[in-house]
């Protein structure tokens, strides 16, 4: 009996064996729609889309992940869009479903949650074996990340700077970095991508400081001023490649074995 393949805001989708026209706003599942390789099924993206280089590049794109140019999507004729709760406004997917074209609603807040999501993007469009392939390697990096014996460690996850922005422990970043058993601290607010303080306190409470390469592009340069303003806690400081634990789907396979390598640097 097949699984329905129900969207993360409860919609239920149909099979589309052929024919399927996708416009993918989320540059995470452009790069899962080609290692399922239905590469060929899109039709159009952002200019956030980066990867796979070069294949990417031959497929048109509508503008950013907030604000797409509306006649060009029309011109593309798409059956489906690929839409995130977190990225994409909600104006932006009304109006592509007023177009009559079916939005595909994904929002990823932990690990496990790729493994329904290669399989509802896998299953709506005619690629469940390689999927079911997906979801076993992917279990198989979980269970090498979790299998080691990681010491506890109290994590600021750094995503912004003028202002300083951080991450709370209920985004799907948190949950990657709690595989290795690094915890993001709480911060008082109930905001999932605070403002914050960057304090000499603050940092006391920390034994990592992680500057991400996105979306802010932290540099080596922000780490040695980091150092300069902060001496007694520059060695707390490191560059972490956000692409690989902040970006779900495919690259999430890859990314639990770049943090286990990333751990095992940190803590040995």
């Amino acid at each position: 009996m097949s699984i329905p393949l129900v969207d993360a805001a409860g919609h239920q989708h149909s099979r589309v064996e052929h024919g399927a026209r996708v416009l993918s706003l989320v540059p995470s599942l452009t790069e899962l729609m080609f290692d399922l390789n239905l590469g060929r099924s899109l039709v159009g993206r952002t200019n956030f889309c980066v990867h796979p280089n070069p294949g990417v590049g031959a497929i048109p794109s509508v503008g950013g992940t907030k604000q797409i140019d509306m006649a060009k999507v029309a011109g593309l004729n798409p059956t489906h869009a690929l839409v995130n709760i977190d990225e994409t406004p909600k104006d932006m997917a009304k109006t592509l479903a007023d177009m009559d074209i079916e939005i595909v609603v994904t929002h990823p807040v932990a690990v496990s949650d790729n493994l329904p999501l290669f399989r509802l993007i896998g299953g709506i469009f005619g690629a469940h074996e390689k999927a079911e392939h997906m979801v076993h390697d992917f279990g198989s990096a979980l269970n090498d990340l979790r299998a080691r014996n990681w010491e506890r460690y109290r994590v600021l996850y750094l995503i912004w700077r003028k202002p300083w922005m951080s991450i709370s422990a209920d985004t799907y970043i948190a949950d990657v970095l709690a595989q290795a058993n690094w915890h993001v601290i709480e911060h008082q607010t109930t905001a999932r991508y605070p403002e914050i303080n960057l304090t000499a306190p603050l940092l006391a409470e920390v034994d990592l400081v992680l500057f991400s390469t996105e979306p802010f592009p932290f540099k080596r340069k922000h780490l040695e001023t980091f150092g300069t303003e902060f001496p007694g806690h520059a060695d707390k400081a490191h560059l972490i490649d956000a692409e690989m634990v902040s970006w779900y789907g495919s690259r999430a396979i890859a990314g639990l074995r770049y943090l286990a390598d990333f751990a095992e640097e940190m803590t040995s």
